[in-house]
């Protein structure tokens, strides 16, 4: 009775806030001892990953899973309360910022070409150069966390996209703008890079799909209120202030991340500038045409660009294939858990893409709805995304998430075939159900995806796992786009049916993928190059 009101006058001394922080972080009981925590988690990982029910020899499987699985978890797992909590937070508001401001740029455009007058095709390139540097420093930038330590990286990301947002709200020329969006792309990309990896060394293994979980809700958040946050600033001043707001969050977020953010194991060997190299060449024409060819663009330029992806592929396999850890994951692909769910996500994202850059056309073009009223019809799906994440991560801890993901994408393509067979005049609530079911599946399938990739690897490769999770879903955006765009200048709006049906399909084959998980170990072939991996301690010292 002592000890129970003790607990309870401390709960009650937390801020509020934190106690929503509390069940995300997965505090521990202090009835159950860590012993019966860490046999718990062995069952739990025991029953998805082994097989048979019942029987000896299944019994016999998960026997001896449980006996590597118990050793596995001797090693350090995240990080312990309170810390825990203050380190989430430190995630959180970075994602916020980095997202945001993702989000905000878009609608700042035609001011912004005016402003500096400029034309509006040459103003894309303060989206397109920061979507080009995000892209190429992903999987470089992962590696650096493996070798000096996320939260270096994570740190350092933040202090770049900070100073960089700075720049951007000062700067003359449409130029100068430009090459601040530059640097703030690879800003962004030290702070996604292993934003995921380092969630694996906050929160112990029991509470990770739920902290996935609650991830996705912020950056769903994140991208809704992008936009209406952009407008409500324009409505009062000018749109370097966009910017500006940036420099009193990204203080604050470099100063939770120098304290909170825990220290992993390094990896003892160098950084491979070649492959960096090679690796951005191969992602930057990749990304390059895929955005042309939704144009359009003429057979010199795809010559061209498959001459460049094709030489920089074969020297980069050439390279990396004989490397123990190299810094394109290959090693992590011949995983079959990992390298299914690295398609699931691309066919996903571009699915998603396709939906929400196509739908727009669709509701001022074909319904003729102002602008304001397609703004409240596109936001059901990500409003529905952010309040179903944090059930789908919680579902992620006590539901194999093979088929999870699958029924979640089977819901998502059943929504995307709605929108598509939508009436020639329908109610804004046939149009609202039928997002909000877009939502949800897509909702439940990007938690348990998420942490199915993230656990495939081994825990010293979580950055490049990491890495590989952001670039597979960029990939995926970016096709999606180009379809759309491809539909769009093939048929005009007429092409949106098409698009949509398209994405229907390209959900249907990752659920079809994400399906083939579900019997699918990965703990064996992580194992192996779990204790292949040779670190050199922890960064516990400051950088």
């Amino acid at each position: 009775m002592h000890c129970k009101a003790a607990q309870s006058r401390r709960c009650l001394a937390k801020p509020p806030v934190l106690h929503g922080l509390d069940w995300i972080a997965g505090e521990p009981d202090p009835s159950v001892s860590e012993g019966v925590h860490r046999i718990l988690e062995c069952l739990a990982r025991c029953e998805f990953y082994g097989s048979g029910c019942g029987n000896r020899d299944g019994f016999a499987r998960r026997r001896i899973a449980s006996t590597s699985c118990c050793a596995r978890t001797a090693e350090p797992d995240g990080l312990d309360y309170p810390a825990r909590v203050y380190a989430l937070a430190t995630i959180f508001i970075s994602i916020t910022l980095a997202l945001v401001d993702s989000a905000v740029a878009n609608v700042a455009l035609p001011l912004i070409a005016a402003d500096l007058k400029t034309e509006a095709a040459v103003s894309l390139w303060v989206v397109n150069g920061y979507q080009f540097a995000f892209a190429i420093c992903l999987i470089p930038f992962a590696d650096l966390g493996e070798i000096h330590g996320y939260r270096v990286v994570y740190r350092r990301g933040l202090i770049v996209f900070t100073v960089a947002s700075v720049a951007c709200a000062v700067v003359p020329s449409m130029l100068a703008l430009t090459l601040a969006r530059i640097v703030q792309g690879v800003g962004a990309a030290g702070i996604l890079s292993v934003n995921t990896a380092l969630l694996r060394h906050i929160v112990p293994g029991r509470s990770l799909g739920r902290a996935i979980g609650w991830n996705s809700l912020v950056a769903a958040t994140a991208a809704t209120i992008g936009p209406s946050l952009a407008g409500a600033i324009l409505s009062i001043t000018s749109w370097p202030m966009l910017f500006a707001i940036n420099l009193s969050l990204g203080l604050l977020a470099i100063a939770l991340a120098s304290k909170n953010l825990p220290a992993n194991e390094l990896s003892s060997r160098s950084f491979d500038f070649v492959s960096a190299a090679l690796s951005a060449m191969l992602i930057g024409s990749l990304s390059g045409s895929i955005e042309l060819f939704g144009h359009g663009m003429h057979w010199q330029l795809t010559l061209t660009g498959g001459v460049l992806r094709a030489i920089a592929a074969g020297l980069l396999a050439r390279r990396e294939l004989r490397a123990s850890h190299p810094l394109v994951p290959f090693d992590l692909l011949r995983i079959p858990v990992f390298s299914l769910s690295v398609v699931t996500s691309i066919c996903t994202f571009a699915a998603q893409m396709m939906g929400l850059v196509s739908l727009p056309f669709l509701f001022h073009e074909t319904y003729a709805f102002a602008p304001g009223k397609v703004g409240l019809l596109m936001t059901p799906w990500p409003l529905t995304v952010a309040l179903t994440s944090p059930v789908a991560g919680h579902l992620t801890d006590r539901i194999a998430p093979g088929p999870l993901g699958a029924a979640g994408l089977l819901i998502f393509a059943l929504g995307l075939v709605s929108l598509a067979a939508l009436p020639h005049a329908p109610r804004e609530l046939n149009i609202v159900w039928r997002m909000a079911l877009c939502g949800l599946g897509f909702a439940l399938f990007q938690s348990p995806n998420n942490r199915t990739l993230l656990e495939s690897a081994p825990r010293s490769r979580s950055g490049a796992a990491s890495g590989m999770l952001g670039t597979a879903r960029l990939i995926g955006q970016s096709t999606g786009t180009a379809i759309v765009a491809l539909f769009l200048v093939r048929k005009g709006v007429n092409g949106v049916a098409t698009a949509l049906l398209t994405a229907a399909a390209f959900a249907v084959f990752a659920s079809v993928v994400s399906a083939f998980r579900i019997r699918t170990p990965p703990s064996r072939t992580a194992g192996r190059h779990l204790r292949a991996a040779p670190c050199r301690g922890s960064n516990t010292g400051s950088r």
